[in-house]
């Protein structure tokens, strides 16, 4: 049996019972569409990113994701995605790497996903979280998801407006386990320039105004530096890296909720009405700075000491130590404001409610 401590970026999690590695869309669909024929669980696994796997492990099949495959068809329109001309409609398979996929659109001219470089792990989990970082995220260029559902067995195409898309949420997070992403289909513009950059740190660390337009290289240059100053691209050698990504998402709050957070906490004002804030924020001025660490884990197990966002692994820490500093964070924010957190990686065998 395989660990799954040594598939996923917070080094965390036992054994799984069964291991698949399908590198072919049959060998993929026909690893899953097996087990739910015999009643046995299934744990799809790709990047390894976005998981909180229990210290047991994961008694059921785990298939790990490894198609590959990136297919471009250049100066063509897809009304029935973006209605953008003169464009590159980029085809992915689920188990390619994404930022070795935006690292190849900045290269190749094709602008989009720029902001989203050093994001880890695959294609195929990208619009199930819909991924987004510095003002971009995939819902703005996917054109369409095919996947095969589990439940009607058989493949199912989703063109954009049907995959449910919001705020690290989709149709096909709203429904776990149903839809198995088979490829990605992304349509974005041909050009030397980004889009628009919309998020202030960026802008500032470009040098241009908010709105403005940079040349892609330098927009995937200043993004992996802003990410690796806040431990947020993967490396061996620095424990803050071990980690799931930002750990809470930005809480969604109504304006009665909003109105009674303190009157310097970040408030963005939504399109339907509600107000996001920023979890970080939140997580600092409940008394939990960067580094925050406590309890009989020591410091096995602490915020990193880059970004407060990031629960990290330090070294021989186990995922209960790990979901106890969760909970303590979790239940400060809410104690001090008023407001609970949702984690945003996807938890198997275990839980934040204990």
């Amino acid at each position: 049996m395989r660990d799954l401590r040594d598939h996923t970026t917070l080094r965390l999690g036992g054994p799984g019972r069964e291991w698949v590695r399908a590198t072919t869309e049959a060998e993929l669909v026909a690893a899953v569409a097996d087990a739910d024929a015999a009643g046995t669980p299934v744990l799809v696994l790709a990047g390894g990113s976005n998981l909180v796997v229990a210290d047991a492990g994961f008694d059921g099949r785990v298939v790990q994701v490894a198609t590959t495959g990136v297919r471009a068809d250049t100066d063509t329109c897809d009304v029935d995605a973006l209605a953008q001309c003169g464009g590159v409609v980029l085809t992915v398979a689920a188990g390619e790497d994404w930022d070795a996929l935006v690292a190849l659109a900045v290269a190749q001219g094709w602008a989009g996903i720029e902001a989203l470089s050093g994001i880890p792990g695959a294609v195929g989990s990208t619009p199930i979280q819909n991924v987004g970082a510095y003002g971009q995220d995939v819902s703005q260029t996917i054109a369409r998801v095919r996947t095969w559902d589990r439940v009607e067995r058989t493949q199912r195409t989703f063109a954009a407006a049907d995959c449910g898309f919001g705020y690290r949420h989709s149709r096909f997070k709203a429904e776990p386990g149903r839809y198995l992403v088979l490829e990605v289909t992304f349509q974005l513009r041909q050009g030397d320039l980004s889009e628009p950059v919309t998020y202030a740190e960026l802008a500032r660390r470009l040098g241009v105004e908010v709105g403005q337009r940079a040349p892609l290289a330098a927009v995937r240059e200043a993004v992996l530096a802003l990410r690796s100053g806040k431990g947020m691209v993967l490396d061996d050698g620095d424990p803050d890296t071990w980690s799931a990504g930002s750990f809470f998402t930005n809480p969604v709050l109504t304006p009665e909720q909003a109105a009674v957070l303190p009157a310097d906490a970040p408030r963005w004002e939504q399109p339907d009405g509600t107000v996001k804030s920023s979890a970080a924020w939140l997580i600092e001025r409940a008394g939990f700075g960067k580094g925050f660490t406590s309890g009989e884990a020591g410091e096995r197990v602490s915020l990193s000491t880059k970004h407060t966002l990031a629960l990290t692994n330090r070294g021989g820490a186990t995922t209960d130590e790990l979901l106890t500093l969760a909970r303590e964070v979790r239940d400060g924010v809410r104690e001090r404001f008023g407001v609970t957190l949702v984690n945003e990686p996807v938890t198997v065998g275990c839980s934040l409610d204990g």
